[in-house]
């Protein structure tokens, strides 16, 4: 990926050495190069540790934020059509967006990419605001057309980085850093209105200062992103750069654009598994949790859900790079693991969800529908809670082994191969390439979103709905499974990398090595 247009230079940039644990590693000079230690690691501030943190904390205060407000269902309000539509519309602009986005973040660079997207999160907040006084439901559609346009920059500038700036044997920790301190976000923004509405035992909309805080959080956000350095700036432990584009144009972004699927034409049996990473939470948000629970339960269900997201990225990101296995073998057993989670956890919500009243009865204007509280406890609360608590685990586990399976795909189709968002970075280490992946998996998961969002702004049964989403999860896995059992492997080419960029060996390999591949089981 490129944030800025880089000709040829005339005389090598001034570097200086550094230590590290293999040796002596060369860096440019500066400010951003210079290291300190924190807990006994050398890092510096283009390292891509440090811009993967800062990445983590953009997404901890925008989308965080917007999963915690989503996770309220309904946007926080008691009927839930204005959020409906506003998904509906957010999820069809990130569905065409996310197809180019990719292009467009390479050649705007990830730092404009992000901090604009990190806007659409705050309009989309302030129009909740607007919504409480005026009901002014055209606003929040578009905000939420709008923010599907700067989400799908956001997003993809992330992808970016979390897929092409690792070290090959740290990609699976990594993912799960960024899914740690992303989901915090959503975890600390549900006390907001579990705070404000501790007291609320009935039903009701959230308050105004809970709209206000997610604005003002998020907007630190947006400021945040513009503090990233530019891709070309990030130096590996190795002294290694990030692939990129040295003179993007929108002629050749559009034609790497085309190249990654061409060339990688296994990648289409992922898509299935894209199309479905988003779409439980429909079910999850409005026809579970808003559907069924009061306001304060909601908002603790909420806060236990992305928990349970964090405790599972930590469980998958460290499992994924266990050194003691070859990559190949974690991700066939990764793959094992998400197919029997996938019919244990949502066979338990097929158990609960039988038993539940239907959408006439819950959604009935003449007789108010008793939802639960957390106090009446045992079968009605206790499990319920505890089977949303694994769908957020699950969830984690799904997106988690979904970004790696891509890591190690991409620089898979060489000789040897390796792939997805925790499947993406499998899939590659190329900052180019890893754009224009993580653009198609963030603009096919959002087709699928805005379905299912429509789907449910028209009404569809709850058990229905449940039903669509449990049988797209397991026909996903299905489809995927030759992918993933075949065509991840235990290499990666730097020369199948550097095709899909006009860069040499030179230009991104550590000063002083000559090396053009490296071999790798991790």
């Amino acid at each position: 990926m490129a944030d800025e247009k880089r000709g040829p230079s005339t005389e090598a940039p001034e570097l200086t050495a550094h230590s590290h644990h293999d040796g002596p590693v060369q860096r440019p000079a500066g400010w951003m190069y210079k290291s300190f230690r924190l807990g006994g690691k050398e890092l510096w501030y283009a390292s891509p540790i440090i811009q993967l943190l800062m990445v983590a904390m953009v997404c901890f205060l925008c989308p965080g934020m917007f999963n915690a407000l989503g996770g309220l269902g309904g946007g926080g309000q008691v009927d839930a059509t204005a959020s409906n539509d506003a998904n509906t519309a957010l999820y069809s602009t990130f569905a065409v967006v996310g197809f180019f986005s990719g292009t467009i973040a390479n050649k705007l660079g990830v730092k404009a990419a992000m901090s604009f997207g990190g806007i659409g999160y705050c309009l989309y907040a302030a129009s909740f605001l607007s919504y409480n006084h005026n009901r002014n439901h055209g606003f929040v559609v578009f905000a939420g057309a709008f923010l599907g346009v700067c989400a799908g920059l956001l997003w993809t500038g992330q992808g970016t980085i979390m897929m092409s700036y690792p070290p090959e044997d740290k990609k699976g920790r990594y993912i799960s850093y960024f899914w740690i301190i992303f989901n915090m976000g959503a975890v600390i923004g549900s006390l907001v209105p579990l705070g404000q509405n501790i007291n609320a035992t009935g039903s009701t909309d959230v308050t105004d200062g809970t709209y206000i805080g997610f604005i003002v959080l998020m907007l630190l956000g947006a400021i945040l992103a513009l503090f990233l350095c530019n891709a070309d700036r990030v130096r590996r432990e190795d002294g290694s750069k990030v692939i990129l584009m040295k003179n993007p144009s929108w002629k050749t972004e559009f034609q790497g654009l085309f190249e990654t699927i061409t060339k990688s034409p296994w990648v289409v049996l992922l898509f299935p598994m894209f199309f479905a990473s988003n779409v439980f939470y429909t079910y999850q948000v409005n026809d579970m949790n808003g559907a069924h629970f009061n306001t304060r339960t909601r908002a603790l269900n909420g806060l236990l859900y992305w928990v349970a997201q964090i405790i599972g990225a930590i469980i998958f990101g460290y499992a994924l790079d266990f050194p003691r296995l070859r990559r190949s073998v974690r991700a066939k057993a990764s793959f094992i693991v998400l197919f029997v989670l996938t019919i244990g956890i949502w066979g338990g919500g097929y158990a609960w969800e039988k038993d539940q009243a239907p959408r006439e009865v819950v959604e009935d204007k003449t007789v108010e529908y008793k939802r639960v509280d957390w106090l009446d406890g045992g079968k009605k609360f206790l499990g319920p809670m505890f089977l949303y608590f694994f769908y957020g685990l699950y969830d984690a586990a799904w997106q988690t082994c979904i970004y790696w399976y891509i890591f190690r795909f991409l620089t898979n189709h060489a000789t040897s191969a390796n792939t997805p968002p925790r499947y993406m970075g499998a899939l590659s280490n190329s900052g180019r390439k890893a754009a224009n992946l993580a653009g198609f998996y963030k603009g096919i998961q959002s087709a699928g979103a805005a379905i299912f969002w429509r789907l449910d702004g028209l009404k569809t049964g709850y058990t229905t709905m449940f039903a669509a989403t449990w049988g797209l999860l397991a026909g996903a896995l299905v489809i995927a499974a030759p992918v993933i059992w075949m065509r991840i492997h235990d290499t990666v080419s730097l020369e199948e990398d550097l095709k899909f960029s006009d860069e040499t060996a030179d230009d991104v390999l550590a000063p002083g090595s000559t090396d053009l591949k490296k071999d790798s089981t991790v």
